[in-house]
């Protein structure tokens, strides 16, 4: 009868042999399933970003209350709060939000 093992060597957290291991054949002659193996590579890689970059929109950012001027008769822009993504110190629009990659 033909020997069914083969001799692994199992090792130390430090990285050095500690013994040798029999492990059955029909563990390694398997053929490998690829949508299975993309799955779970994507899977751990998406489980390693942190995904906590954050940016305030117009409504998280802090003022902006009342309107800078009066809506008509002054001869510039109208405008609605000083907040706006196109003013400086305003929200971003589409920024980075905290999300998770499952």
């Amino acid at each position: 009868m033909p020997d069914s093992t083969i001799q692994a060597a199992a090792f130390t957290s430090l990285g050095t042999a500690r013994e040798q291991v029999n492990l059955p054949v029909e563990l390694f002659d398997g053929t490998i399933n690829m949508p299975v193996m993309h799955r779970v590579v994507t899977a751990y890689l998406a489980n390693q970003r942190e995904g906590n970059a954050s940016t305030k929109t117009r409504g998280l950012v802090i003022g902006g209350n009342q309107k800078p001027w009066r809506q008509k008769g002054t001869g510039r822009a109208r405008a609605g709060s000083t907040r706006s993504p196109l003013w400086p110190g305003g929200g971003t629009v589409f920024g980075p939000r905290p999300r998770s990659y499952d």
